[in-house]
């Protein structure tokens, strides 16, 4: 065995996978829904196929957005390609556990960099649709990419991977942006304190402020823990 092999299988050796931890609304349906899928996905199908899949259809939802500034087809498509988004970016991993077919690590991040490129596809297009200024835009993203590090880092400092935070996971905010879509078709924008906005802007407002909320609490959180469990004599 040459010296590269050997640091590669210590590496591996030594890797500690992350517990999963799942409290989000619908986690018991989707789990449920998840592993009928799992059963029957055919065998030529693999978790690789899903993952691209997801990542695929994130980025023609971001399309769809950009369109959106030109027909409200856009914002239906934009709802499809968030349905088929969920399919691939959640199967891909139970279908490799239900399959026995685990690889940790490669999974871990070819799963998390779709997302993050995904993620930033998606907020690219809803900037340019014209329902949403590019400013909230890059506060969204910018929110959800520190939310993102936090969960990250903790998977690797605390072994713990969270997600979902208040109950809200990733379904749960596909959901919302599906149902956001189909209220842009009637109510493109909303009245608040005499004042009228777009609907997506008020939206995207809130989320950003949670997701930043989100990420502070967990952070004093886990820099507590961590404090505690690596106190110095």
């Amino acid at each position: 065995m040459d010296a590269n092999a050997g640091a590669l299988k210590a590496r591996a050796a030594g890797f500690r996978d992350a517990v999963r931890v799942q409290e989000a609304l619908t986690a018991p349906l989707e789990r449920k829904a998840l592993a009928w899928l799992a059963r029957r996905t055919p065998n030529w199908i693999g978790p690789d196929h899903m993952t691209a899949l997801g990542f695929a259809a994130q980025f023609l939802a971001g399309l769809c957005y950009a369109a959106a500034r030109w027909s409200l087809l856009g914002l239906l498509g934009a709802t499809i390609f968030i349905a088929i988004n969920w399919l691939g970016d959640s199967l891909d991993g139970s279908l490799a556990r239900f399959r026995n077919r685990l690889r940790p690590r490669y999974g871990f991040y070819v799963d998390h960099m779709a997302d993050t490129f995904g993620a930033i596809f998606l907020m690219a297009g809803l900037g340019a649709s014209g329902y949403l200024h590019w400013q909230v835009s890059a506060a969204l993203l910018t929110a959800f990419l520190a939310l993102s590090i936090q969960s990250y880092l903790s998977a690797y400092t605390l072994a713990d991977f969270q997600l979902a935070h208040a109950f809200l996971g990733p379904t749960e905010i596909r959901i919302l942006m599906m149902a956001g879509n189909v209220a842009l078709m009637f109510f493109p924008r909303v009245e608040l304190f005499g004042r009228e906005f777009f609907l997506l802007d008020v939206g995207g407002a809130i989320a950003t402020v949670a997701m930043f909320g989100m990420a502070i609490a967990a952070s004093i959180q886990n820099t507590g823990r961590l404090y505690n469990e690596e106190r110095l004599p």
